[in-house]
């Protein structure tokens, strides 16, 4: 039986392209990249052992090459004499022989102008010695005779002490050791200062230094 309404076919258009195939295009499509965790953790690893590496590095140059006082130390000492004169009035005569060690810990040489050695009594000062300059290499050490000789010193302040210590055959003597230099560091010179103190206990009886006790400042 005809239906009574036309049916009608609808088609859609056949693309003009169908005739003339292009070639096929492949399209890829890239996804962020994350690192893993463990490649981060090793490149943050290899980091903090670069900065301390530096840092260790910076420390062991500023430590080495940062310069320092010297030190001094007393060597030897020898009495030569020691002799109190009661008359007319209470004089002291006494002669040292001293060696001082002057000691480099720098990298770099080391050029003093004068080591200055002084000789006390009770906190009083009996006299000093001045010796003449030198030259110390980098880490090295360098050795200064000196000879303090003092005659007919007046001692009216501290007779009472000294008489005290003659009975007893031992004097106590104080020794203070100073220099002061120059440390040559590239271009530069830098004054740099070092003390050393000692208490030298001397026997009156067999004129010999029994005791030393040496501290540096």
């Amino acid at each position: 039986m005809a239906s009574s309404k036309s049916e009608y076919a609808f088609y859609s258009p056949i693309p003009s392209g169908l005739n003339n195939p292009q070639p096929q295009q492949n399209v890829v499509v890239l996804t962020h990249y994350r690192p893993t965790p463990h490649y981060c953790c090793g490149r943050s690893l290899r980091l903090c052992i670069s900065i301390t590496a530096t840092i260790l590095l910076l420390s062991a140059a500023v430590f080495f090459l940062y310069p320092s006082d010297p030190t001094l130390h007393l060597a030897r000492i020898k009495l030569n004499h020691v002799r109190v004169n009661a008359s007319p009035k209470p004089t002291l005569d006494l002669s040292f022989s001293l060696t001082i060690r002057v000691r480099n810990r720098d990298f770099f040489s080391l050029n003093y102008d004068s080591l200055k050695v002084t000789v006390g009594y009770r906190a009083r000062e009996l006299g000093f010695v001045i010796s003449d300059g030198g030259h110390v290499r980098a880490r090295a050490s360098s050795y200064v005779n000196a000879t303090l000789v003092v005659d007919g010193l007046e001692v009216l302040h501290d007779v009472f002490y000294l008489l005290e210590d003659l009975a007893k055959g031992v004097i106590p003597f104080d020794t203070d050791t100073a220099v002061d230099g120059t440390l040559g560091v590239l271009f530069f010179k830098i004054p740099i200062k070092a003390r050393a103190s000692c208490e030298v206990y001397v026997d009156t009886n067999n004129q010999t230094v029994v005791r030393e006790d040496c501290y540096s400042e």
